[in-house]
């Protein structure tokens, strides 16, 4: 019974995550990769079917190869994701009435671009694996 609440439990959240990643791709301020990231992860631990299904997606699988391979990502992904960060917390600092809220977020903000610009770029993912060039 544990097993079966665990696993209904991770492909709700998998589930949930593909639509909000799906949801990423036509709307500006939600982000795709991170969903995906989480999907995969539950799918790999709750369905090995669906798994496969989300690695093999034609839009979704080079991401995905991409991280869990490499532990990079395209040079597209990584430009429209400063993008949606810059924007979304932009508009969140707009938006919120506290000084002290706006200097977290410029913080929190900061702290997340470091981090995500220092993540390696792979190039061109119609290239094979192995003559794939990983660079900072």
């Amino acid at each position: 019974m544990k097993d079966l609440v665990k696993r209904v439990l991770l492909l709700s959240i998998g589930w949930l995550s593909v639509v909000l990643g799906v949801l990423g791709v036509f709307l500006p301020l939600l982000p795709t990769t991170p969903f995906l990231l989480l999907a995969s992860a539950c799918f790999m631990r709750g369905s090995p079917h669906l798994s496969r299904w989300l690695h093999q997606h034609p839009h979704f699988g080079p991401v995905l190869r991409n991280w869990h391979e490499n532990r990079a990502i395209s040079k597209t992904v990584k430009r429209r994701a400063n993008i949606t960060i810059v924007a979304s917390f932009s508009l969140s600092i707009l938006l919120v009435p506290l000084l002290w809220h706006k200097v977290m977020l410029v913080v929190i903000g900061t702290v997340l671009l470091v981090w995500f610009n220092r993540l390696p770029v792979i190039e061109n993912q119609s290239k094979p694996l192995h003559q794939q060039v990983i660079s900072k």
